[in-house]
């Protein structure tokens, strides 16, 4: 890869990591919620999913899906649920005093890598990815992608997290948590549009 695409591919990562989508308002509800520290294998899993299934759909599976429409539509109900389910837990989630309430936990490094198979701009941002900056289709050229867009993906992240920590004094009072929370929820479920579009 020259450092010109290099940096182009760099630029792409950035700017369509930090930007709004499902992932960054989970984190920002995490980082409300728990705290940076407890949001870290949320935010693992997010970069490291996503370098992951960048991956495996630069190597084809993306043409898969493409080329057999009942693919696509399991992709987009198991998507639509998924989704949903994560909006009810952001939705219930306690107070930040109560952390170490039993019902509280934040998402887990597993469920966050999970969630990029069914993120919709996850989705988007990868097929761009491996479709531009890939060199080639050899494995080498699309491994090199993913780990650059997990190299930028991870601080890009992290910082919807800590604006939800610096959030935390604000929503102590129960009823702003509550609105914050339901808003973050009806957020995440307005994002289903692209999926069912």
């Amino acid at each position: 890869m020259t450092l010109n695409l290099l940096l182009s591919l760099m630029g792409f990562a950035f700017v369509t990591s930090v930007t709004p989508g499902p992932n960054n308002m989970m984190l920002l509800a995490s980082g409300a919620n728990f705290g940076l520290r407890r949001t870290v294998p949320h935010l693992l899993g997010v970069a490291l999913g996503f370098g992951a299934m960048a991956f495996v759909m630069g190597l084809g599976l993306a043409q898969l899906f493409r080329s057999w429409p009942p693919i696509e539509l399991g992709f987009k109900i198991v998507a639509a649920l998924y989704m949903l389910w994560l909006a009810s837990k952001i939705a219930r989630a306690a107070a930040p005093k109560a952390e170490m309430d039993a019902e509280a936990r934040p998402i887990s490094f597993l469920q966050a890598a999970a969630f990029q198979w069914v993120n919709p701009k996850a989705w988007a941002m990868a097929l761009t990815a491996v479709t531009v900056y890939a060199s080639s289709p050899a494995p080498w050229a699309i491994a090199s992608v993913a780990a650059v867009f997990t190299v930028v993906n991870l601080p890009s992240v992290t910082l919807w997290a800590w604006a939800g920590q610096a959030l935390r004094r604000w929503l102590t009072t129960p009823s702003r948590l509550r609105v914050f929370n339901w808003t973050m929820a009806v957020l995440l479920i307005a994002s289903l549009w692209p999926v069912l579009a």
